[in-house]
């Protein structure tokens, strides 16, 4: 009876044992204080417990960390939400965000965070970038090299510790998750305080081109669609001390070089331009969407780049998302955008995630007008408010952001299956559907001819534009999706 009983207990044993085995290690917070965290600085946990994987669940839905707009695999206008989207998350606002502005200090500390930039720190801070990824239900992210991997007291050690970084990121991401772009942070260090491309100091130039080349080498490596240049100072304070000429055609060379340096390793992906007006120079080169065409157009780039698109850098410029996009999109150049906003009652650039469901549906107008954004998409360069300081928070922030630009597409469908707007454009513009309008829009009409035309006619008759049948919020909601309360500011 004895020897059964021990036979029982050793089956029974096994049986709790495979059990164990194929549940996996146990989950468990990763925070500085857990027992997860291993001497070399990795993780055994996760980063965001509780947190379930974000699904759709509907307009109805009460669920603050659940899509009610954004379906991935619905179709609408003969494509994939998620493929009209093409959603990316921004590591440097996510992972680097701290909080803190020009007035005051930080105020979020993950619970991961140790107070350093060490190598070990920047392993953490990816793997839970990528649990982010794969919890909130999308395939891409961006990133600077400098938000990813410290700097080193040299160049080859910066290089060797962004070597590090991104053969972790290799690993995590797998075969589903690649970089919609990435950048080098050419802004934030010192030696940029008069440029990087446009600086007056040859080693400058010099050390900025060696940082694209070996960002744009990694950004390859990840499987990268795009590469992008944000010239935070290249522009000036003063002209008073200031070639612009010259270095407008530095800025020009060092692009050339980009170019070159692209084909010679096999680089496929897009180069991105992303205009801003000013902030933190006084005036930057790429001030907007008409200005960095016109760049490209004079030093024959443009078949070269596109422009990367912010919203809240467009009205800094004093224009709206929506003119830039369009902009952007007349000249062949919509290639992606950052999708935030500022604050009309802010001059600065406040990167918030955008909440504006008119806004929205104005910039998926173009968007669709576009054919989409492919290789480019949507990244959030957008930060959480100060007042956030849950991780949970960077959930409810990206729902919110990506279920707003998901009503804009389900919106803006509506508005183009419906007719009516582009009928009243139409119409506006009815005149010119006329032989002689053909022969304007042709060239081939000349002043003689048209003076004949103009005595011929007399004073012109002017129809209303019905500006504000455009306009009216009622005249468009009616034909939109119903009005739907969010409980989330952000």
């Amino acid at each position: 009876m004895k020897s059964s009983n021990f036979v029982l207990l050793i089956l029974f044993l096994n049986v709790v044992s495979n059990i164990v085995a194929a549940a996996g290690p146990p989950t468990c917070p990763a925070d500085i204080g857990s027992d997860c965290a291993t001497s070399s600085g990795e993780w055994e946990g996760e980063f965001f417990p509780g947190i379930p994987e974000i699904k759709y669940e509907g307009p109805s839905s009460k669920n603050p960390l659940a899509f009610k707009w954004y379906n991935a695999e619905e179709e609408i206008l003969g494509k994939k939400m998620k493929d009209w989207m093409r959603f990316s998350v921004a590591f440097w606002h996510t992972f680097r965000g701290t909080g803190g502005d020009p007035f005051g200090a930080p105020t979020k500390a993950w619970p991961w965070e140790d107070g350093t930039n060490s190598l070990a720190m920047a392993k953490r801070r990816m793997r839970a970038n990528f649990e982010f990824i794969e919890k909130l239900g999308v395939d891409k992210w961006c990133f600077h090299d400098r938000d990813i991997a410290p700097d080193g007291k040299i160049i080859e050690e910066t290089n060797a510790n962004l070597d590090e970084v991104v053969a972790l990121a290799k690993e995590l991401q797998g075969k589903k998750i690649h970089p919609l772009w990435g950048t080098a942070q050419l802004f934030h260090h010192p030696r940029y305080m008069h440029g990087a491309a446009t600086s007056s100091e040859l080693g400058v130039y010099v050390y900025s081109a060696a940082q694209v080349k070996k960002t744009m080498e990694v950004t390859h490596y990840l499987g990268g669609e795009n590469y992008v240049f944000w010239g935070g100072r290249e522009g000036y304070q003063s002209l008073l001390n200031t070639d612009m000429e010259r270095e407008l055609n530095h800025m020009a060379r060092f692009f050339e070089a980009a170019v070159a340096y692209k084909k010679k390793i096999g680089f496929n992906g897009t180069l991105l331009i992303e205009p801003k007006p000013q902030e933190p120079t006084k005036h930057q080169y790429d001030w907007d969407a008409a200005t960095a065409a016109n760049f490209l157009r004079k030093y024959g780039l443009i078949d070269e780049f596109k422009l990367n698109i912010e919203c809240n850098h467009a009205t800094l410029s004093g224009h709206s998302c929506h003119h830039e996009l369009e902009t952007a999109r007349i000249n062949g150049l919509l290639g992606n955008i950052d999708a935030n906003s500022g604050d009309p009652q802010i001059g600065w650039d406040t990167d918030q995630f955008l909440m504006d469901v008119g806004e929205a549906t104005l910039v998926m107008l173009s968007v669709i007008k576009n054919g989409g954004l492919a290789p480019g998409g949507f990244n959030f360069d957008a930060k959480l408010r100060r007042e956030s300081t849950d991780v949970e928070d960077l959930f409810i922030a990206h729902i919110a952001g990506m279920d707003t630009l998901a009503r804009g597409l389900r919106n803006a469908a509506k508005l183009i299956e419906d007719g009516s707007l582009s009928e009243l454009v139409r119409k506006r513009y009815q005149s010119f559907d006329s032989e002689l309008g053909a022969e304007i829009e042709a060239g081939k009409a000349d002043f003689e001819v048209l003076e004949k035309k103009a005595i011929a006619w007399g004073e012109p008759k002017v129809a209303s534009a019905k500006q504000n049948l455009s306009l009216e919020l009622d005249n468009i909601n009616k034909h939109l999706n119903s009005i739907s309360v969010c409980v989330s500011i952000e």
